[in-house]
């Protein structure tokens, strides 16, 4: 990838790293301007509580998103699975989605857990009643399968993140809800792999790949 695309698709993060953290601190915000000027003990604990949700939603935000957009494990080859499985435990709290996660293996390429943290974004994003994520990792014939399967009353997979997610998509096509899609298919090119797409009867899907 070019310098300049670098560029481009830096900003695109940045622009998307904003917008989802925009809601949480800006009502921890609003949060400290109340506290500033209630007098009610009863509301001031009621404040508080949010401020904490508030707070909490932020920090794993941010946890998900070094793994998922930045430099995961620093200059380390491999990450512990079990820092990114912490990070989407994180990322989904509080939400109405459920993760189920199976794994034999205990370490992964960080290329390859940046496309499946991207996977978790965008499939987490279809789930607009709430559902089910399963997460299978297997060690397979010297290498690694990473099968997500989502499913739930209301599953909607926007075309233009499938597209982004499974075809080579110019960078100027991209949006912040599609850059996601964007980088796990970039990672899933560094490890010379494709993303394979298959729709289920229940409205649900599944995104598999194999490295």
């Amino acid at each position: 990838m070019s310098q300049i695309r670098e560029t481009e698709l830096a900003a695109l993060l940045c622009s998307r790293l904003c917008h989802d953290l925009v809601s949480p601190v800006g009502a921890i915000s609003n949060g400290i301007e109340i506290l500033a000027d209630e007098d009610d003990e009863l509301m001031r604990t009621e404040v508080m509580k949010l401020l904490d949700q508030s707070v909490q939603q932020t920090s794993n935000r941010l946890k998900f998103f070094r793994l998922s957009f930045g430099a995961a494990g620093g200059f380390a080859s491999s990450v512990p699975l079990e820092e990114a499985k912490m990070a989407i435990t994180g990322l989904l709290l509080g939400t109405r989605a459920e993760m189920i996660w199976n794994s034999n293996i205990g370490v992964m390429n960080k290329n390859a857990i940046k496309m499946m943290l991207n996977m978790v974004l965008i499939s987490s994003e279809t789930m607009v009643r709430g559902g089910q994520l399963q997460i299978n990792i297997n060690a397979l014939d010297g290498g690694t399968s990473i099968k997500l399967t989502i499913s739930g009353s209301k599953i909607i997979f926007q075309e233009k993140v499938k597209t982004a997610l499974l075809n080579d998509v110019p960078l100027e096509d991209l949006d912040t809800k599609t850059v996601p899609a964007f980088l796990a298919r970039e990672s899933a090119n560094r490890l010379e792999a494709k993303i394979k797409h298959i729709g289920h009867e229940d409205n649900g899907f599944s995104l598999s790949v194999s490295f």
